[in-house]
């Protein structure tokens, strides 16, 4: 984990996958999901750096729970780190990140992209009004009605993925953020899986639907090219 130096004086641990060959100039912020910058998280990581990316994790329980991977069948060891989460400290942990990876080797500042899970979802919709970043995608990310005046201050494009079967973000919700966007003349793509449930994305959950996982993943890589973040 490298460690990084947050604005309000706290340090922050990241994981940083890089690729194997030439770098091809894209970088992309990977926000974890509210079990840590476990396992699954650093996978991604390392599925974009086999694209040639440099991809970097940031732990957002740095100031709570250093280096914290929770259960997927315990979400109350995980709740009193997701409930102190404040958008101000996101925001100055994005800029942290954002600065990091835009000073690693091989690494253009302006083909940076964003991609969250859950939690990392709504992250990096935060981060995409908190740093220029050339795209973002978020999974299944809980945008709060607040979170909603964020929408003009979107820089990238977006891409957002849902599960029609969430109960935990149903289609008014996620409307509401496409309805802000919209309102606001943003680029964004919806994509909605009618027969996905929350954290379908993660092979490691029981959530998992690998259909519209590889289907999410291909459309990804589309949409981060279409953009010009990587060719």
């Amino acid at each position: 984990m490298q460690q990084l130096t947050v604005s309000d004086g706290t340090t922050m641990g990241a994981y940083v996958a890089r690729p194997s060959g030439k770098p091809n100039g894209a970088g992309i912020l990977v926000f974890q999901e509210a079990f840590g910058v476990n396992e699954h998280i650093r996978d991604v990581a390392q599925r974009f750096a086999a694209l040639g990316f440099t991809a970097l994790a940031p732990d957002l329980f740095h100031r709570t729970a250093v280096g914290f991977q929770g259960s997927y069948g315990d979400f109350e060891a995980v709740r009193p780190h997701v409930s102190a989460l404040r958008t101000p400290d996101l925001e100055v942990d994005v800029r942290a990140a954002f600065e990091c990876l835009s000073t690693q080797d091989g690494v253009d500042p302006n083909r940076i992209a964003s991609i969250g899970f859950c939690m990392g979802g709504r992250v990096s919709y935060i981060a995409n009004a908190a740093v220029r970043l050339r795209a973002a995608v978020s999974f299944y990310g809980s945008i709060a009605p607040e979170l909603l005046e964020l929408a003009d201050r979107q820089h990238g494009p977006l891409l957002m993925f849902w599960g029609g079967k969430d109960e935990h973000i149903v289609a008014d919700q996620y409307r509401a953020v496409a309805d802000a966007l919209s309102q606001h003349a943003k680029v964004h793509e919806q994509m909605v899986f009618s027969q996905a449930d929350h954290g379908f994305f993660c092979d490691r959950r029981s959530a998992y639907e690998p259909g519209a996982a590889r289907q999410a993943w291909a459309l990804t890589q589309e949409f981060l090219r279409a953009f010009e973040v990587f060719s």
